[in-house]
């Protein structure tokens, strides 16, 4: 079929008008998406998260910024809605959770950026030293796997446990315990429920918050974790793989790290928690992180 140069100009302006189409289309969508001024995070229903993502939302809003916060109790579900997209961000967890839970779960979330340090202890109400703890002792600990080795790495460090050579304290439980010379009980709690189960023990891990909040102080303490230690339980922003390098990610980072919400953290508890943003996350998570 011979084809007209009426036929040839009638295609190459429907192509040129397609293209333009086209062309205006994805124009609209990154337009779009530069214009996206929406942060969604989700956060955990505490003081040290929910308070500072509070003065977060203002300094975000008055930078024009449409920032939602949703508050939960749950801390297996944040991880999830973070990896399939409905948010940008979560706020709940350390570094130990997170690669845990990444093992368990398979799901698509990185640590952004420190928030604060929350470094634990063996406390009890019944002893002043751990020398004092009698053959036989209950000593609660928390059950979720990547807390369920602090307080035996503490007492192996005293040398009243003998634990599995070589491997990191995220990994450790009572599995790994070869010796245990006083014949320690381990009764595995909750982590929200392990000060409210301290009185039933005689010895039980608590985070330094929790203990805090009941008039503890890491000088109470039989044992409490050297900076070094708690390195993996610095609480963290989770975010999708590359989100700290979007426009989203830097304007985040800021308002979190912001002189306002410092001040916020040295005034809680008496500076119980730490603000360690000046490390080096990802130098500090190759010290301990899982292969």
């Amino acid at each position: 079929m011979k084809t007209s140069r009426r036929s040839v100009l009638a295609i190459t302006v429907g192509a040129v008008a397609l293209l333009g189409l086209t062309s205006c289309g994805l124009m609209g969508d990154s337009v779009a998406a530069s214009n996206d001024r929406s942060i969604k995070i989700i956060v955990t229903e505490s003081a040290p998260s929910q308070e500072p993502t509070k003065i977060v939302e203002k300094i975000l809003e008055e930078q024009g910024w449409d920032f939602e916060a949703t508050y939960v109790t749950d801390i297996v579900q944040p991880n999830h809605v973070v990896s399939n997209g409905e948010y940008d961000a979560n706020f709940f967890q350390h570094g130990a959770y997170l690669e845990q839970f990444k093992e368990d779960q398979n799901v698509d979330v990185e640590p952004a950026f420190y928030m604060y340090s929350s470094p634990a202890g063996v406390y009890s109400t019944k002893y002043d030293s751990v020398d004092e703890l009698p053959d036989g002792a209950k000593i609660a600990l928390p059950v979720d796997p990547a807390n369920n080795g602090r307080a035996l790495a503490l007492l192996a460090k005293e040398g009243l446990l003998k634990l599995t050579d070589g491997k990191s304290v995220i990994e450790l439980s009572q599995r790994d315990i070869l010796e245990n010379p006083k014949n320690f009980s381990f009764v595995e709690v909750d982590q929200q429920s392990l000060s409210k189960t301290l009185p039933d023990v005689d010895a039980g891990f608590l985070f330094v918050r929790l203990g805090a909040e009941i008039g503890l102080t890491p000088e109470d303490a039989l044992l409490f974790e050297e900076e070094e230690d708690a390195l993996p339980y610095i609480n963290i922003i989770g975010a999708r793989p590359g989100f700290t390098d979007t426009e989203k990610g830097k304007a985040l980072e800021a308002a979190y790290h912001s002189d306002e919400v410092r001040g916020w953290y040295a005034n809680y508890l008496d500076g119980a928690l730490g603000t360690p943003w000046d490390r080096d996350l990802e130098a500090d998570f190759a010290t301990w992180k899982k292969d």
